[in-house]
């Protein structure tokens, strides 16, 4: 029961307002009997100072002591007025016939012409003989002193405060009753969302991101709730669907060079006895291919580790100029195949600190990209431009360029348009779609952005942007 967040958030509730009624209950009862309490007192002053201003007058009237019938009734029902020597023997009471028990209080010290308030309490558990009185000095014209005693039961206010105590605890009782089922009915009606919600999160699986969680308010907390899961469940569908398609895209891209190396070892195989050229051509496919088997699975490792945050850069100070010089050297030899020229204007010195092994793939993968996509006797130009706050590395080409539904797709894994596949590769085999969105990591692993700048039939111009703190 406790585990229930209903049954937690009823007993919070219920806890919190008993303290609240509580704490009011014992401040009201405080009240009422200080209230009680002091207007017992006021009305046996009252009494004491009607009865010792009597006797006075009478004694002064007399000229003589104090007979015991100068006393008078008390002014209020209940109350005993007793008249005492100092030696305690009682000399007058009134009214006579009071069922009152007559308990007198133990005098330490002569009484003081002051009042003095005390009270008795209960003889015994079976007898209801506490009272409480005040009490003070008087004395005749012939200065002889006495003591003049006022009190009353203290049972009827006992009872009062008893009857206000058990009503109290009666309606504390009822109101945590009343207040124990509203709040389960109250947290019952406003968890009904999360069950709700909690309902239809068991019923969504990978077969089914489409469903979302019903979402009664979107202005409060739950609603807010449910929105934020419901974006969650859109971001992990397009993640899941980006994986599928992913795992689609690698399928097919694999299988063309296993395809071209089995059946290169099956006709070759096929017949007993060949000529070394024929099995040198074999071996030289079935080279070629796999080397672009390993190339797509090298590039499908790098952005697998880039996903799961494994692959963290390993800094340290490069200069981006000798870079670009080793990569246009490299370039050139792998153009002169198809008699492009490669161009690269003077480069200035340019430090920067980062990983320099992704920063060479990062370039070369522009590099080889334009080349791949320029015809012949095409030229790529390469240059390295210097900011304030940042580098700009450029890699431009003569080729037929992207058309238009292609350039907003070219950065997704294993995305080639029809004009790049109709291209003319170079002897390392077709590109698998991944070097550009290889590319596009490695700037942003180094807070940096690669954009596609320009593509039309005059070339494309692609440009990295690093920033130099």
């Amino acid at each position: 029961m406790f585990s229930s967040l209903r049954a937690r958030l009823t007993l919070w509730y219920v806890g919190a307002f008993s303290v609240i009624l509580i704490l009011f209950s014992g401040g009201v009862f405080f009240f009422v009997e200080r209230t009680l309490r002091e207007r017992q007192d006021t009305n046996l002053r009252s009494t004491l100072q009607s009865a010792s201003s009597g006797l006075t007058r009478y004694a002064a009237h007399a000229g003589g002591s104090l007979p015991a019938d100068a006393l008078e009734n008390p002014r209020f029902s209940g109350q005993v007025v007793t008249l005492l020597d100092l030696e305690g023997r009682v000399l007058a009471k009134r009214p006579t016939d009071s069922v009152l028990p007559l308990r007198l209080p133990s005098f330490s010290e002569r009484p003081s012409e002051s009042p003095r308030f005390y009270e008795l309490e209960e003889s015994n558990s079976e007898s209801d003989d506490g009272c409480r009185g005040v009490y003070q000095r008087v004395a005749d014209a012939s200065q002889n002193a006495y003591v003049l005693i006022v009190a009353e039961s203290s049972e009827p206010l006992n009872d009062q405060l008893d009857a206000i105590q058990n009503s109290l605890m009666i309606a504390i009782v009822l109101a945590l009753l009343l207040v124990g089922s509203g709040g389960w009915l109250l947290a019952r009606a406003s968890l009904a969302p999360v069950t709700a919600m909690a309902t239809a999160t068991e019923r969504i699986t990978a077969k089914n991101l489409d469903e979302r969680l019903p979402v009664k308010n979107s202005r409060d907390e739950l609603g807010r709730l449910a929105s934020t899961f419901n974006n969650l469940l859109s971001r992990l569908s397009v993640a899941f669907s980006q994986q599928r398609q992913f795992m689609a895209e690698a399928s097919h891209e694999l299988r063309t060079p296993l395809s071209v190396i089995q059946t290169a070892s099956q006709v070759t195989l096929q017949t007993p006895e060949r000529s070394e050229d024929e099995y040198r051509e074999a071996m030289a496919m079935i080279e070629q291919q796999a080397r672009r088997l390993t190339g797509i699975v090298k590039d499908m490792f790098v952005l697998a580790r880039a996903d799961a945050g494994d692959r963290a850069l390993q800094c340290g100070d490069v200069y981006l100029d000798e870079l670009l010089a080793e990569i246009a050297r490299a370039a050139a030899m792998l153009a002169s195949q198809k008699n492009l020229q490669i161009e690269v204007q003077p480069l200035q010195e340019a430090p920067f600190r980062g990983d320099e092994g992704l920063l060479r793939q990062m370039i070369w993968n522009l590099v080889d990209n334009a080349i791949k996509h320029t015809p012949e006797s095409g030229k790529v130009w390469i240059a390295l431009e210097s900011r304030e706050t940042e580098y700009v590395i450029t890699v431009r080409d003569t080729g037929n360029g992207i058309s238009p539904e292609d350039q907003g797709h070219i950065f997704e894994r294993f995305y080639r348009g029809d004009q790049a596949r109709s291209r003319t590769e170079t002897v390392t085999g077709g590109g698998a779609g991944l070097g550009l969105p290889i590319a596009r990591w490695v700037a942003e692993a180094h807070h940096g952005r690669l954009e596609l700048q320009r593509s039309d039939a005059s070339g494309s111009t692609f440009a990295a942007f690093l920033p130099r703190s």
